[in-house]
């Protein structure tokens, strides 16, 4: 059995967690806030059979979409005698699509 740890943007949750529920997969999800753009996301936690395991990771891929998002710049406060940062700062960035964890679960009990 693995333990899959997929992390999506909010945007593609819904769909992804719909299209697993009906291919009979469970899972869990639970709201999460990206490290970087500070943009919402969703962590879905999936338990699956080894057999099943690229069955989940097609569906994630075929529901989770590329995205361009502008990444904000740095704070403009700066230490005293250093120049602001230009709005050029601003960086355009691809987002989206997931990050997914397979994991190796020794044991797993439905109580």
């Amino acid at each position: 059995m693995q333990l899959i740890i997929a992390i999506v943007r909010d945007e593609d949750a819904g769909q992804v967690a719909e299209a697993l529920k009906s291919n009979g997969h469970m899972l869990t999800r639970f709201n999460t806030t990206s490290g970087f753009l500070m943009m919402g996301n969703a962590t879905l936690l999936i338990g699956v059979e080894d057999s099943r395991v690229d069955d989940v990771l097609d569906i994630i891929r075929a529901n989770c979409h590329p995205r361009t998002e502008f990444a904000p710049p740095p704070l403009t406060e700066r230490p005293r005698g250093f120049p602001p940062i230009s709005p050029e700062a601003v960086q355009e960035v691809e987002v989206g699509r997931a990050v997914v964890f397979i994991l190796d679960v020794k044991r797993c009990e439905r109580l």
